[in-house]
C-alpha cells in the first residue's frame, strides 16, 4: 500500500508569467525528489484581472501601458525582463503572440481536468497556449481544443463552459488564498506547514520538499507496505 500523499498546493493564474516560471522549476525539482510518487500537486485557482475583458485587438505592451500605467519603455524592459527570466528556466515566451485575455474560463477546465485526474496536464498545456503558441484562452473553440488534447471530453467541456458548475470552486479557491494571506501569485504551500512565494530557483523548492516531507513523513503514525512473503523467522524464535 502506498502512504499517504503529501500535499503541495499551488494558487497561480495562466496570465502570470512567473506562474509558469515558478512551476518550471518547481516541476523540475519535483523531478528530482525521490519521494515524488509520495507528492500529490493540487492547483488553486487565483485571478489577477477578475474585471478583465478579452481583447483581442491589443498587445501586451498596449496592455501593460493602460493596466499597469508603464510608459513604452517601462512596458518594453518588463517584457524583455521576463522573457529571459523565462528562457533560463527553458521556455521560450512569445509576447508578440500573447492574447489579452480574462483567465476565468480557463480555470474552470483546469478544475474539470481535476475531477478527472488530469489536473496537472491542463494546467501546463493553458500555460504553453497562453505564453508561447498566442492561443485566446477564453475562446470556447480554443478551451475544446486544449481540453481534448489532454483528454477531456467535448461533452463535458461544452457543459462546464456553458454551466460553470465548477466556478463556486474558483471562488472557494480565491476566498481561501485570501484567508491565507495570498497576495500574489505563484505562491505555493507545502502540506500546510511550509510557503515559498514568487517563482523561487529549483534548489530552493528542492530545500523546501526535503524539509516539509521529512516532517510530514516522521508524523505518519503508520507506514504500510506491499509484503512480499518468504521464509524467515519471527519474534518467538520460530523459523519456518
Amino acid at each position: 500500500m502506498t502512504p499517504n500523499t503529501m500535499k503541495v498546493e499551488i494558487w497561480s493564474d495562466i496570465m502570470c508569467p512567473f506562474c509558469y516560471i515558478g512551476k518550471r522549476n518547481f516541476d523540475k525539482a519535483l523531478k528530482q525528489f525521490s519521494h515524488r510518487d509520495n507528492i500529490e500537486v493540487i492547483w488553486k485557482s487565483f485571478s489577477l484581472a477578475p474585471d478583465l475583458k478579452t481583447n483581442t485587438e491589443i498587445n501586451s505592451l498596449q496592455y501593460l501601458k493602460e493596466r499597469k500605467g508603464m510608459t513604452d519603455s517601462q512596458a518594453q524592459d518588463a517584457i524583455e525582463h521576463v522573457t529571459a527570466y523565462a528562457k533560463s528556466t527553458g521556455l521560450d515566451f512569445d509576447y508578440n503572440k500573447v492574447v489579452v485575455a480574462n483567465t476565468q474560463r480557463g480555470h474552470q477546465l483546469i478544475h474539470l481536468a481535476a475531477h478527472n485526474g488530469l489536473q496537472n496536464q491542463m494546467k501546463e498545456r493553458l500555460l504553453k497556449a497562453y505564453f508561447i503558441e498566442g492561443f485566446n484562452i477564453d475562446a470556447t473553440d480554443v478551451l475544446v481544443k486544449l481540453g481534448l488534447e489532454m483528454g477531456l471530453t467535448e461533452e463535458d467541456i461544452q457543459t462546464e463552459l456553458r454551466e460553470e458548475n465548477f466556478l463556486p470552486y474558483i471562488e472557494q479557491d480565491i476566498a481561501e488564498a485570501q484567508k491565507l494571506g495570498v497576495n500574489g501569485v505563484p505562491f505555493f504551500v507545502f502540506d500546510r506547514k511550509y510557503a515559498v512565494s514568487g517563482a523561487q530557483p529549483e534548489e530552493q523548492f528542492s530545500n523546501v520538499l526535503d524539509q516539509a516531507y521529512s516532517e510530514w513523513y516522521a508524523s505518519q503514525d503508520t507506514l504500510a507496505y506491499d509484503v512480499m512473503q518468504g521464509q524467515s523467522c519471527d519474534a518467538s524464535g520460530d523459523c519456518c
